[in-house]
């Protein structure tokens, strides 16, 4: 067996300079053309095979081992978010209005990296190793390319990803097993009333009140109808509606997601939207106003198996020599690599980045959004020890 923290330290001024160009050339869902194309002249550079676009922008090569075995997955999402960058790096986002926001840049350059270590020693591992380029992560690109096969030809038997994580700090790890990300559901509400000027409000039907009424009224939910015990946020992420001071208006936009981390998920979701249209309904009538909702499928709860999440921590333990950095880990984010913990033994491992010193810290989605490129080879050493730690056994 090769020394994988040698392999992994001998590439990390690489795995840098991977992430920082992945970074400074941003792309959104399904526009990743530069980023596909990049990804695609490295993994034929480190002679991976059957390099396939999937779903667009999207890719799957495989790395195949000595003999016959299992194939197992690892996934790594490659879209960047409409944001500004104010983070005032050397190696800013060159495109106005985009920014890897993330950590997705990192994901790809930790992939490739662990593609280009396993390629390097083929020989220590038995059956096939796909690794899968996702886009449009943040609008549940995975559910596409699993429509698109990306399961099959080989089966894929299990499957790997990490995410760097700003709410946890450098150096420790997440790792729970079951549900560990909530179920999310987006949705788009339009209120509808009647214009009035407002020196006679009584001849207008006021959507912007309702709306404001709306707002307030979903909240009861979460603290009155369901059990306060299960996680459960409702949101609202814009509320659009009027054309001046001195005018009611007659049609409220609003948006937002509904997240939930409950028992039974496929018995919960539905009651919870009822529901929630329910109190939207009503709290409509009162006010003499009518409503177009609709609702848009986003992420199921990511769910992590629980022997994979055991060949984790000892891939952990080898990493650092202990298993102390780890934390449990739970929340409400949703992540659409629960896709495929829903159809082949899966888990996400989450790898703390914040350091407040290094400004590394603010939230994900911020426009100051930075990663701790310390833990750049951490990520690379976890996945690689995964893959060799399952193909090689780990899987029984």
């Amino acid at each position: 067996m090769f020394d994988v923290k040698k392999e992994v330290e001998k590439l990390e001024e690489s795995l840098i300079a991977l992430r920082r160009d992945f970074h400074l050339h941003p792309e959104l869902g399904y526009k990743e053309f530069e980023t596909s194309a990049k990804i695609r002249t490295f993994l034929e550079e480190i002679g991976a095979e059957e390099i396939q676009s999937v779903t667009g922008t999207g890719l799957t090569a495989l790395i195949r081992g000595t003999g016959s075995g299992k194939t197992v997955m690892l996934r790594a999402d490659m879209d960047a978010l409409p944001v500004t960058e104010e983070t005032g790096l050397p190696f800013a986002s060159q495109n106005p209005g985009v920014m890897h926001a993330c950590g997705h840049d990192g994901h790809m350059a930790i992939q490739l990296t662990a593609a280009k270590i396993l390629a390097e020693h083929r020989d220590s591992f038995q059956g096939t190793v796909k690794v899968l380029f996702q886009p449009n992560e943040e609008e549940a690109g995975a559910l596409n390319m699993i429509k698109e096969g990306v399961l099959k030809d080989p089966k894929v038997d299990a499957a790997f990803a990490l995410h760097l994580w700003s709410p946890i700090p450098t150096g420790r790890i997440g790792l729970s097993p079951g549900p560990i990300l909530g179920t999310t559901e987006e949705f788009e509400l339009e209120i509808r009333g009647k214009a009035g000027h407002t020196a006679q409000p009584q001849e207008s039907v006021d959507a912007l009140l309702g709306a404001c009424e709306v707002v307030n009224a979903v909240q009861t939910l979460v603290t009155r109808e369901y059990n306060p015990m299960n996680p459960m946020a409702i949101c609202f992420g814009y509320i659009n509606g009027g054309t001046g001071r001195n005018i009611i208006t007659d049609k409220v936009n609003l948006g937002g997601t509904i997240r939930f981390l409950f028992p039974d998920e496929e018995i919960w979701k539905p009651r919870i939207l009822e529901s929630f249209e329910r109190v939207i309904r009503n709290t409509c009538q009162a006010y003499r106003l009518d409503y177009r909702l609709r609702f848009i499928p986003s992420n199921p709860s990511l769910v992590n198996d629980t022997r994979m999440t055991e060949i984790v921590k000892k891939s952990v333990q080898e990493t650092y020599g202990t298993t102390e950095v780890l934390d449990d880990f739970k929340s409400l984010a949703g992540e659409d690599f629960a896709e495929f913990t829903h159809r082949v033994p899966s888990v996400m491992t989450w790898v703390g980045i914040a350091d407040a010193a290094k400004g590394t810290d603010y939230p994900h989605h911020n426009s100051h959004f930075d990663i701790d490129e310390d833990m750049l080879k951490v990520g690379v050493e976890i996945q690689v020890r995964n893959v060799l730690n399952f193909l090689n056994g780990g899987q029984e």
